[in-house]
């Protein structure tokens, strides 16, 4: 996400091809499972601990794949929706959850059997006929309706499906894609994705990975899209607006398809055009770019206020600036491909792609990372800047602020400082190496940081991340 959220005026299935995802899930059953408690209870926990989102997520099982067949009509503002879950019970279940806010559900099924359920705020609480085994595979399929409403983020922002005034603007971070379709919606759970998405002709219907095809008649066109690589439910969006399309490839094979509002096409036409070559620079630094398709969804709302690294296509408020596509492209490995256990660890995401805008400024004629360090840190002690430690933000009103994003530049800046220039992008190389596809936590980070460098690093880690105030420099 672009950093930090701007205020906004007015506003306080395909199984064959799981081929990519397959181990990465199963290697979650543990850490899924450790949210759940010690009691042989067989009822999953509605979240899954977070301290920031204590009902995000639920607890007892996996999903591996959503299929989620969509069909929206922007005048009436109405959404028909069917999600098919393909999961796995990480403990045996005669309850679980799913997060779902607001639409009505029509009809549930657990295993082609019709399930007893309920709503209890987010929470859509499904009873199957028959209890679930631990590690027995099951489908949900849930049918759903009615006019999505988006939902109002502790900082303030608006999140999830976002009305625009020709479709919608489909952002789900930190807590938005229960809006939307029901999700075991926490980063903690990752999933292939499959999406059909109906619209009347003449818009547009944009998701995640690559676009299996799209078929007009009787006046509608349906859009396909099949997203492999696993992927967390915040990251997933169906955006849907009147867009011009450009489609092509890379030297390296990724597959490009760029979504832009007409009233934005000028503005953005010469930053996408450097897309190609942002991508080629981050992987040069960070590893293969870790997905089969890239691109750009640029809408016009300009009641948003914020961008996001919805996964393989950031999606764009407006058109956006050189260091607004660096920083959502450096996410879909430091976010995205590299995934949080904890919304208290954001700091991973966004210290990360703020650092990767200063290095390519740096290599690109323009300032030094130690001079926009030194900017900064020429701020008074009193500035926002040193309102709370990055790494413990201390609320879900604050994950999106300013120290998350500078200030967690300013520990990687001390780091390389610390190890030198080489061992430094060892380190951000083998993080994004290590974790592909998977989760990593400040700790995990810390040690890498430690065993690449040979250095004890614990006093600059907790100095600045987790110390209130400003740290003194080396």
């Amino acid at each position: 996400m672009t950093h930090p959220r701007r205020p906004v005026p007015g506003r306080s299935g395909v199984l064959a091809r799981r081929t990519v995802v397959a181990t990465v899930p199963f290697a979650l059953a543990a850490l899924l499972g450790a949210a759940a408690p010690a009691s042989a209870t067989t009822t999953g926990p509605s979240g899954v601990g977070d301290p920031y989102f204590p009902l995000a997520g639920n607890g007892g099982y996996h999903v591996a794949h959503y299929g989620l067949t969509l069909r929206y009509d922007p005048a009436s503002r109405h959404l028909d929706g069917s999600a098919v879950l393909t999961a796995r019970a990480t403990r045996k279940l005669t309850r679980f959850d799913l997060d779902f806010k607001g639409l009505k559900v029509t009809a549930l099924t657990v295993d082609h059997v019709k399930a007893a359920f309920r709503r209890d705020g987010q929470e859509l609480v499904i009873t199957p006929r028959k209890a679930l085994r631990k590690g027995e595979e099951f489908r949900v399929a849930v049918t759903y309706a009615g006019t999505p409403q988006q939902v109002t983020d502790p900082d303030g922002s608006a999140d999830g499906w976002i009305t625009t005034d020709d479709g919608a603007f489909v952002a789900g971070e930190p807590q938005g894609a229960m809006t939307w379709f029901p999700a075991d919606n926490h980063p903690k759970d990752k999933a292939s994705y499959d999406f059909t998405i109906t619209v009347p002709r003449g818009s547009g219907a944009v998701a995640n990975g690559v676009l299996l095809g799209q078929r007009t008649a009787h006046g509608q066109t349906t859009y396909r899209w099949h997203q492999a690589e696993p992927m967390a439910a915040y990251l997933a969006t169906a955006t849907v607006g009147t867009f011009q399309v450009q489609q092509y490839r890379t030297s390296d094979g990724i597959q490009v398809y760029d979504a832009v509002d007409p009233r934005e096409a000028t503005a953005a036409a010469p930053v996408l055009k450097k897309l190609p070559s942002v991508l080629e620079w981050e992987s040069k630094l960070f590893g293969p770019y870790p997905f089969r398709s890239a691109g750009s969804i640029v809408d016009h709302a300009p009641d948003v206020g914020y961008a996001l690294e919805t996964q393989g296509r950031p999606l764009y408020d407006s058109a956006p600036d050189l260091s607004t596509l660096v920083h959502e492209n450096a996410h879909q490995w430091f976010g995205d491909s590299v995934s949080l256990t904890s919304w208290q660890d954001i700091w991973l995401n966004e210290g990360f792609a703020t650092y990767t805008e200063w290095l390519y400024t740096e290599q690109h004629g323009g300032k030094t990372a130690q001079q926009k360090f030194d900017a900064l840190y020429a701020r008074k002690a009193s500035d926002g800047l040193w309102a709370f430690p990055p790494g413990d933000p201390g609320s879900g009103a604050d994950i999106f602020g300013t120290p998350v994003y500078a200030r967690g530049a300013m520990t990687l800046h001390e780091l390389r400082k610390a190890v030198g220039d080489t061992t430094f992008l060892r380190i951000l190389r083998a993080w994004a190496t290590d974790h592909r596809y998977g989760h990593g936590t400040t700790s995990q980070f810390v040690r890498l940081a430690e065993e690449k460098s040979g250095k004890n690093l614990d006093a600059l880690f907790h100095a600045w991340l987790y110390s209130d105030g400003k740290p003194a420099t080396s």
